[in-house]
């Protein structure tokens, strides 16, 4: 039975190595193990020991506490964010390419996207 820490664990490393534009197969030889490693921490099949958790965040570039972010206070019941767009593949890759845009640009982008929202 996953664990829901361990689901979110996963989705928020899926997410992490997504943004970064790594595979899975890369992300395990940095951490030295199987890809079908990383699938199963991914889908909170398996869960991710304290010390492969730290080499996963230095492979990532992130603190170790970027996996736990959106918990609530009770451990058993992980916070759902918005339509939960870290399986979103469509969005995810939407925020990849926002932030692949020069900051001026990307910030009319923003602005005109409010607008949008606002007017629909």
């Amino acid at each position: 039975m996953k664990h829901p820490v361990d689901v979110h664990v996963g989705k928020r490393i899926r997410h992490r190595r997504w943004m970064v534009g790594m595979t899975q197969q890369q992300l395990a030889d940095c951490v030295g193990i199987k890809f079908q490693q990383i699938q199963k921490y991914e889908t909170g099949m398996n869960r991710v020991s304290a010390s492969r958790l730290w080499d996963i965040s230095t492979a990532l570039g992130v603190a170790i506490s970027f996996f736990f972010e959106g918990l609530s206070e009770e451990p058993e019941t992980p916070r759902r964010m918005e339509g939960d767009m870290l399986a979103d593949k469509e969005a995810l890759e939407l925020v990849r390419s926002y932030y692949a845009i020069p900051e001026a640009q990307r910030r009319r982008l923003f602005d005109l996207a409010r607008v949008l929202s606002a007017a629909a």
